[in-house]
């Protein structure tokens, strides 16, 4: 059932797309997901955003060990564009196992920790990791439970990160008064 759904995605390419796909999800999102990096780093610069930037970058780091360096070698699930080989890809083969999408869990983890202390901002974030996802499945290289793992993990990984965050904070805040 996967493999039809990735087909029928294969259906939807066209010049135009192809471009807007590889232009903006694998050259300015980035390989690793860099563009997270840089935003969890300029939330960081922004006093009232510092502590969303704390967590985006401690869920990405999470997010990617937990991902790139435990699960994928655990579940060691060949890439869809292993299994069928006819397929032509826009982007650079991988040489990672498929599951979880790594991509997928770095961008929910760190959209995810945006909307948990931003609303506003984090919608369209959580929008742009969906449409993160959605690529790695246009592109025929990650199967859709691979996407929906690596969304859920990255979300619950934000989810845990947050309530840390807050602890963690509202105690330096604690000690910040006590000195006064």
């Amino acid at each position: 059932m996967e493999m039809n759904i990735l087909y029928a995605i294969q259906n939807w390419h066209s010049p135009v797309l192809d471009s807007i796909m590889v232009t903006v999800f694998n050259t300015v999102i980035g390989e690793k997901g860099q563009f997270w990096i840089a935003l969890g780093a300029l939330l960081l610069l922004i006093p009232k955003t510092r502590k969303s930037g704390i967590c985006v970058i401690v869920s990405y780091i999470l997010a990617y060990v937990i991902g790139d360096g435990i699960l994928k070698d655990f579940f060691a699930r060949p890439r869809p564009c292993a299994v069928d080989e006819t397929v032509e890809l826009l982007i650079k083969r991988s040489t990672s196992y498929s599951c979880p999408s790594v991509h997928s869990m770095l961008a929910f983890a760190s959209a995810m920790s945006i909307f948990l202390w931003h609303r506003k901002i984090g919608i369209p974030a959580l929008v742009l990791a969906a449409l993160v996802g959605f690529s790695r499945l246009y592109f025929f290289v990650h199967y859709p439970t691979d996407v929906l793992f690596g969304a859920v993990l990255g979300c619950g990984i934000a989810c845990g990160i947050y309530p840390l965050c807050k602890s963690v904070f509202a105690r330096k805040k604690g000690k910040k008064n006590e000195c006064e």
